[in-house]
C-alpha cells in the first residue's frame, strides 16, 4: 500500500491517505522514526506495526495527563485509558509509565489507606474499597496493618458525621446494623454508643 498523502490534523497529529481513503492518523515522531512520507510503500505488516506504536504513544501520553493530576494504582489506571484507547494500547502504557517508576502500588496502597482512615473508614471497609480499585487484597491488608487506627474513634466520627438524627429518634439498632455493614465489630459500635449517649446527655444537662 502507497500513502499517497500525509495531513496534518487540527490536534497536531497527521492522518494518512491511500489514494484519498483515510487510512488513519499518527503522532509527529512516530512518523519520522517509522521514516513515512508521501509515496512510502507500506505492507500489511509495517502499517499494523506504525498504529500499533502510535497508539501506544497516544496512550502513554494519556497516562501521563493523567498521573499528572493524581496518583494511580496499575488497575485503576489500565481501567481508566480502556475508556478511550484499546487493550494492548492501555497495557504498554501501563508498563512503560511502570518502566518510567510512576506507578507503585505498594505506596499507592498505603497512601490510600491513610487518607481513607482519616475519612473515618474501618480497615475492612479500606481493603474493600482499595480491592475496587484493583489493588491486591494482600497489598491492601499490608497497607492497612501499617496504619494506627482505633476503630471505636472512628466509628464515633462516623456516628457523629452522619448518624445522629436516628440515635435520637431512638433508632439504635438500624444505626448499630449500618455500623455492622462497614467492618466495625460489636465492641467498637457499643462503646462509640455509648460515648455519643453520654454527650448527648451531658449536653441536655447543660441546657437545663
Amino acid at each position: 500500500m502507497t500513502i499517497t498523502e500525509i495531513r496534518r490534523t487540527k490536534r497536531g497529529r497527521f492522518a494518512l491517505f491511500c489514494d484519498g481513503e483515510f487510512l488513519f492518523s499518527v503522532d509527529e515522531e512516530t512518523l519520522a522514526t517509522h521514516h513515512v512520507q508521501e509515496g512510502s510503500s507500506l505492507d500489511d505488516g509495517e502499517l499494523s506495526a506504525l498504529k500499533e506504536h502510535s497508539d501506544t504513544r497516544k496512550a502513554c501520553d494519556a497516562a501521563l495527563r493523567y498521573l499528572s493530576l493524581r496518583a494511580y494504582g496499575e488497575q485503576e489506571l489500565y481501567q481508566k485509558l480502556l475508556l478511550r484507547h484499546d487493550e494492548y494500547s492501555a497495557a504498554a502504557a501501563v508498563a512503560k509509565m511502570r518502566e518510567l517508576e510512576l506507578l507503585d502500588d505498594a505506596a499507592f496502597a498505603c497512601a490510600k489507606a491513610a487518607g481513607m482512615a482519616e475519612r473515618g473508614k474501618n480497615k475492612a471497609e479500606i481493603v474493600r474499597k482499595m480491592q475496587q480499585l484493583g489493588i491486591d487484597k494482600a497489598l491492601a491488608a499490608e497497607a492497612v496493618a501499617g496504619l494506627e487506627m482505633d476503630g471505636t474513634a472512628q466509628a464515633l466520627r462516623l456516628l457523629e458525621k452522619s448518624y445522629m438524627d436516628k440515635l435520637k429518634s431512638g433508632q439504635r439498632d438500624k444505626v448499630m446494623a449500618a455500623l455492622a455493614r462497614r467492618g466495625f465489630s460489636h465492641r467498637e459500635i457499643v462503646d462509640a454508643i455509648k460515648i455519643v449517649m453520654e454527650n448527648m446527655q451531658d449536653r441536655d444537662e447543660i441546657l437545663i
